[in-house]
């Protein structure tokens, strides 16, 4: 009885505590890198068949009037009670369809030995296809997708002892896959202490996960124990090579990282922080601090690359269209229906490189966006911000219009855009670095309307979005993305609005800050993207 109530006890503490992801590079020999990838290449095909599948009986699903009706009921009643019918009924109708989590598991118990797939590996596939399904039956999915051809999904065993089994040889960490045994290579300090506070707890995983447990019980507090949950393979082909690279899930929170000299790479500070995210821009209003910059950027190096990568999908459709003519209409359009594809060598080597460059600027752009994290939470604990609308903006148009002169105005809005900035992943990041360092995330609610608020008029003027720097009805010229973002560093938590009476007494003190940023920008010529700053 005794050892069932702490069994109980130790899955409540694994359910409570938090987790974190170390990344780390396996000593893996070249004939091991290739025996990974056949092993992500079958994972690919069994995945697709198995997507193949439940997309069939989604569609089937999806099709018949009476699951589309109940749906919108559903939505559209308030009534707990009768959500609760609704919901009932429509789990019956997933159930007739087979669009059960029960019927994924079990289907891809064949597909996984058909293609010889350990079955650890072949669950684990499983939950992704199914979580999938779950984004379109009740979130915003709209298709189930299948992995491509050379694209390499990871190989992971949700048990520590299954799979990738873990063990400690010589004071480091081994681990196996089938018959192979690799390391991990430890690169800086960070990683070491990670490395070795796992050491730590699989030398007493006992006293651990009693001392766990005292506490979980007594202060109703969660200490970091960093068990390894379960490990995950991620090949990546980097210059032409492929590299396998270990995710470590472990229990609790991160290492503190230093710098060189021992000291913490990153402080936290408190204070409030009022941030106004656009598609391309942020700007910040702290205690301390001011700031305008472009999201995603990191020296000027990034706008060259993105320009190039441009250049290379474009060389490549001049390619693809000079070597398959039979497949384009005489105006250039693509033919509909299935078709086979010739590709030239040139094509092949083109298609290389903007891999690899697109693939250098997506790990530029995420340790911008770390970057920009860590500064701001250097400022404050309390982060202010408007709710995310990145994909609201993406959508076009679906009005066709003229302007004055009888041209059509182009229906693409904020989409490449997001794809080179990406403003949802930054706020993303934000939200989980503040709360993990033990900091308040705020979005204000969808009537604060920041951007049209005048507080020397105490009125909400609505402004055209091309005007980027306008005049208060005083007189007094402001950034319109800088004032966004002093408006929500006024931002009262009690009433959930803007405090009136902060904002006249912080602007003065604020915007002198603004002014002299602002200077420092035109003295330095750094462009920010749609600010109206106009640089010489």
């Amino acid at each position: 009885m005794v050892d069932e109530e702490y069994k109980k006890l130790l899955k409540q503490f694994h359910k409570r505590s938090d987790r974190h992801i170390l990344i780390v590079e396996t000593d893996m020999s070249s004939c091991d890198v290739q025996k990974v990838v056949i092993l992500s290449n079958k994972i690919r095909k069994a995945g697709n068949e198995l997507v193949g599948l439940m997309r069939k009986r989604y569609d089937q699903l999806m099709r018949t009037k009476k699951y589309r009706k109940l749906r919108k009921l559903y939505g559209n009643t308030k009534e707990k009670a009768k959500q609760k019918v609704l919901a009932n009924q429509l789990g019956e109708m997933q159930k007739e369809y087979q669009v059960t989590w029960d019927f994924c598991r079990t289907s891809m118990i064949p597909i996984g030995k058909k293609y010889g797939i350990d079955a650890v590996f072949a669950l684990s596939k499983a939950e992704d296809v199914w979580k999938g399904i779950e984004k379109c039956l009740y979130n915003n999915g709209k298709i189930l997708h299948f992995f491509k051809y050379g694209e390499l999904p990871c190989i992971r065993a949700k048990q520590i002892n299954r799979g990738i089994p873990m063990s400690v040889k010589d004071n480091k960490l081994q681990l196996k896959l089938g018959k192979s045994a690799f390391g991990i290579q430890m690169k800086d300090r960070f990683q070491t202490d990670e490395i070795n506070a796992i050491l730590s707890y699989l030398a007493e995983p006992e006293i651990m996960n009693h001392k766990a447990i005292q506490a979980f019980l007594n202060e109703t507090y969660c200490i970091d124990t960093y068990r390894p949950c379960y490990a995950t393979l991620v090949p990546k082909r980097i210059r032409g090579k492929y590299r396998i690279y270990l995710h470590l899930t472990i229990e609790g929170k991160a290492k503190l990282k230093y710098d060189k000299f021992g000291t913490p790479r990153h402080k936290f500070r408190k204070g409030r922080i009022g941030a106004d995210i656009g598609t391309q821009t942020v700007a910040y209003t702290a205690d301390t601090e001011v700031g305008l910059k472009n999201l995603s950027e990191r020296g000027n190096s990034i706008q060259k690359s993105e320009r190039l990568e441009r250049l290379y999908y474009r060389a490549m459709d001049r390619s693809r269209r000079v070597t398959n003519p039979q497949n384009y209409h005489e105006d250039g359009t693509i033919k509909k229906g299935r078709k086979s594809w010739n590709y030239s060598n040139h094509y092949k080597k083109l298609k290389a490189k903007h891999s690899e460059l697109c693939r250098r600027n997506a790990v530029n752009r995420q340790l911008a966006i770390n970057e920009d994290a860590n500064h701001l939470r250097s400022l404050g604990d309390v982060f202010v911000t408007e709710p995310k609308n990145a994909s609201k903006l993406r959508k076009r148009a679906k009005e066709t219009t003229k302007n004055s002169k009888g041209k059509f105005h182009k229906k693409k809005r904020f989409g490449k855009s997001i794809k080179n900035r990406c403003p949802s992943g930054f706020q993303t990041t934000i939200e989980r670095k503040f709360k993990v360092s033990g900091g308040t995330y705020i979005e204000v609610p969808n009537n604060y309307r920041a951007s049209q608020y005048d507080h020397t008029a105490d009125d909400y003027i609505k402004k055209k979005l091309s005007d980027r720097m306008y005049h208060l009805t005083n007189g007094t010229l402001v950034q319109r993305d800088w004032y966004s973002s002093f408006l929500l560093y006024c931002y009262d938590d009690k009433t959930k609005d803007i405090d009136k009476m902060k904002c006249i007494l912080e602007f003065d003190q604020c915007y002198d800050k603004e002014k002299a940023f602002l200077e420092w920008m035109k003295t330095n010529k750094i462009k920010i993207f749609n600010s109206g700053i106009k640089i010489v």
